[in-house]
């Protein structure tokens, strides 16, 4: 039986997962750990966190506060469901924008906004647990909604808070990540009456711990930015029910294990599922309800309409062990919508130089897919990385691909060896030194997919060999450290 949709509140960000999950995204010139995919919401509980009967502490009513002034939002009311009719347009990451901050003299509300975030930064951890401590006294039906876990929720109000703090005078940006938001919580059954629920519990959560720094300005900074940050929000996924259905349904119609820990699932959406190369979803699992996980495509868009994910099994990891050990065929999983903006551009005919570690080959695979449909020659470089031999589970597919295209060259690379594979032999290395070895590549569009430190590394290592860093597409870093399943 599949079951009812799951009102959120507010969600992370469009991210995705291999290893951890990343979320596809234009590199800046450093490393730096974005802050932009951590917003609350159902489903995502940390890999390490305690198990299914774990709760959040309650805290007595008479030690709560009474919620400041009201939020509302105006409702937007969206029209029935349907497929969309053509491949949705990448949606683009803060990062992807450009997301900085702004060198402009701050506004009056992003200066008193983010003196009330560096006042409870000390304490964020009282801060998140008080206010969904709040939020589930006040509005127990709500609390059914989360996921049994709630030790990664908390962080990520503290990290939303956060990139509010910094974007608020970032109108471009803000909206456009906010509106990819409120379209990714139409999957938990998202209401626009949940919003003011929320944010008049949050605005208790800061007047209790911002004893300095808050007061009726700074209230009232707080209240605009919330009702603005919500009706975006809300206007975004109605908009989008006009065009998409809040979730698929899709079939498992077959699991390959490639070792004991790695599983190529194939599945087939109950309706078209119009989606880019390169792209992911989040996917829900009948053994876990409200926890969703981010997931690459592994092929590039096929007539038959079957989609595959490459999903490794992590420790504790509830969506990931789900779909290594336990999915079979005729199993129904949920998906959301496609997101992520790691696609290929062909209005050029740059090269494509391809980094991918682990699972992150899946996307990979995908983009040279994708060129391939486009029968355009472009050389298309792939260095793909593992710690040892038998952990490059998908090379054979790799060299095979790279026998029928001449554009193609694929270069495995182990952290340990050497190693020889169908002929092949591996570099011996690290990817980032690899990629180094055989620059520089200043016509070509790099792209890197895998865990964050191969994203930290793979960043300089891919500025030093020529690629500026506006033409790397990678996923996120640090934050997904926390929540990788």
């Amino acid at each position: 039986m599949e079951p009812s949709p799951r009102p959120s509140v507010w969600e992370r960000g469009a991210a995705r997962g291999h290893e951890p999950e990343p979320v596809h995204q234009t590199a800046r010139p450093t490393a730096a750990a974005p802050t932009h995919s951590a917003t609350p919401g159902p489903g995502d509980p940390h890999r390490g966190a305690a198990g299914p009967g774990t709760t959040v502490p309650r805290t007595p009513a008479s030690d709560i506060p009474t919620p400041n002034s009201p939020i509302t939002n105006t409702p937007t009311t969206g029209t029935a469901a349907a497929p969309p009719a053509a491949p949705p347009a990448p949606q683009p990451s803060l990062a992807a924008l450009g997301a900085t901050v702004s060198e402009a003299p701050a506004s009056p509300d992003a200066i008193l906004i983010r003196r009330t975030m560096a006042e409870i930064e000390p304490v964020a951890d009282k801060v998140t647990s008080y206010f969904y401590a709040l939020l589930f006294v006040q509005h127990p039906d709500l609390r059914a909604l989360f996921p049994a876990s709630m030790d990664t929720q908390r962080d990520r109000l503290f990290k939303a808070l956060l990139t509010a703090a910094t974007h608020v005078d970032d109108t471009e940006v803000l909206t456009s990540y906010l509106a990819n938001l409120g379209r990714g919580h139409r999957k938990y059954g998202t209401q626009p009456d949940h919003y003011p629920a929320v944010g008049e519990c949050l605005l208790s959560a800061l007047a209790r711990y911002a004893t300095t720094s808050w007061g009726p300005e700074a209230e009232a900074a707080w209240v605009r930015a919330y009702t603005a940050i919500s009706q975006i929000m809300i206007d975004a996924a109605a908009e989008n029910e006009a065009v998409a259905p809040a979730w698929w349904q899709a079939e498992v119609v077959s699991h390959e294990l490639r070792t004991p820990e790695i599983a190529v699932v194939t599945v087939r959406p109950d309706q078209p599922y119009p989606f880019l190369a390169g792209q992911y979803t989040s996917v829900e699992t009948p053994w876990w309800p409200r926890v969703w996980r981010h997931y690459s495509f592994a092929s590039a868009p096929r007539s038959d309409g079957l989609l595959s994910f490459h999903v490794k099994a992590v420790p504790a990891g509830w969506v990931s062990n789900a779909m290594v050990h336990r999915a079979r065929p005729g199993d129904v999983l949920r998906l959301g919508a496609p997101a992520g903006s790691m696609t290929v551009d062909h209005t050029t005919r740059n090269g494509l130089l391809c980094v991918g570690g682990g699972t992150g080959i899946a996307p990979i695979k995908a983009l040279i897919e994708d060129v391939a449909d486009h029968g355009i020659r472009r050389p298309v470089e792939v260095f793909y990385g593992a710690r040892s031999d038998h952990d490059l589970y998908d090379l054979d597919t790799m060299l095979r691909l790279e026998q029928t295209h001449q554009w193609l060259s694929v270069r495995p690379v182990v952290a340990t060896g050497p190693a020889v594979r169908g002929g092949t032999s591996s570099e011996t290395g690290q990817l980032p030194d690899a990629v180094r070895q055989y620059g520089p590549f200043r016509e070509y569009d790099a792209y890197l997919s895998g865990p964050p430190g191969l994203i930290r590394s793979g960043v300089d290592a891919l500025v030093g060999v020529g690629i500026p860093s506006d033409r790397i597409r990678h996923d996120s870093v640090e934050e997904l450290v926390s929540v990788g399943d």
